[in-house]
């Protein structure tokens, strides 16, 4: 196998994560020169939260999530890919948990219907747990299959 298809799903993570950032900002930026608000009033991330409507904060939510266990997977490919540890399991999860968070934050920035949004969340997250863990695994067990 193609040890570099691994970036396929690493490199969509990042596109997904400059969406849902440009969304942001979209949505920001309309509400505050929509609403004429002093950007004084809203320079911190509790201001903002405070004087902007959540639907508007929402993209902003969804952009924090995928810097939180996403890193994990990033380092992880960069592992798999480095130790040349590459094999169709990773790539089959790694597409699994990339298709999750495309799920939760295109649930985060639309209907926002919080059961949907944390079944993707957790499906995605067991996938990323099972693949840290099996590498782990043969990090302490080399020679097992």
């Amino acid at each position: 196998m193609q040890r570099t298809l691994i970036f396929q799903p690493f490199f969509a993570l990042i596109g997904l994560t400059l969406v849902i950032w440009i969304v942001m900002y979209v949505k920001r930026i309309s509400y505050i020169l929509a609403e004429k608000l002093s950007l004084r009033s809203v320079d911190t991330p509790a201001k903002m939260d405070q004087i902007v409507p959540t639907e508007v904060n929402l993209p902003a939510f969804a952009l924090r999530n995928l810097l939180e266990l996403p890193v994990i997977f990033y380092v992880l490919c960069l592992y798999l890919f480095a130790t040349g540890n590459v094999d169709q399991f990773y790539l089959i999860a790694a597409w699994v948990f990339v298709t999750g968070r495309i799920i939760h934050a295109t649930i985060y920035c639309t209907t926002n219907r919080v059961m949907h949004r944390f079944r993707a969340y957790f499906v995605s997250s067991l996938i990323l747990w099972i693949m840290v863990l099996r590498a782990a695994y043969f990090v302490f067990f080399p020679g097992e299959t």
